[in-house]
């Protein structure tokens, strides 16, 4: 009895320290039904929209959308290579009073299939850029 009461508490430790070190972020749908205050940090998930990035500006911004609700993305710093209209980002930041979601760090996902692009060569999402 008392190996399985340990064994529970071991599995109860264990639980909660993975849990605080899993990072999480909401669609802008789920933000939208939570009503995140403003200014309050989290992370925002989704889509890049197509012909929604404007990046010869500072701050360079975009619209992240999970197909239903689309948010403003304004972020400063530099823009990651990966980062491209179509594909899936998530977005560190704080929403602002006129819904615009002010990034702080911005971290484009990419699909599980790689292909270097050659010797000297610009990747082709790349070209249209500064």
């Amino acid at each position: 009895m008392a190996a399985l009461g340990a064994a529970v508490l071991i599995g109860t430790v264990a639980a909660s320290n993975l849990a605080s070190s899993t990072v999480y972020y909401l669609t802008p749908s789920e933000a939208s039904a939570r009503a995140i205050a403003v200014g309050q940090t989290m992370r925002l998930g989704g889509l890049v929209k197509a012909g929604s990035m404007q990046t010869t500006r500072t701050p360079f911004t975009f619209v992240i959308t999970d197909g239903s609700v689309d948010v403003l993305v304004a972020a400063t710093g530099a823009i990651p290579g990966l980062l491209r209209e179509g594909a899936g980002a998530v977005v560190e930041g704080a929403f602002v009073a006129d819904g615009t979601f002010n990034a702080t760090q911005v971290i484009a996902k990419h699909d599980e299939v790689y292909t270097a692009p050659k010797a000297g060569a610009t990747p082709p999402h790349r070209t249209s850029l500064p």
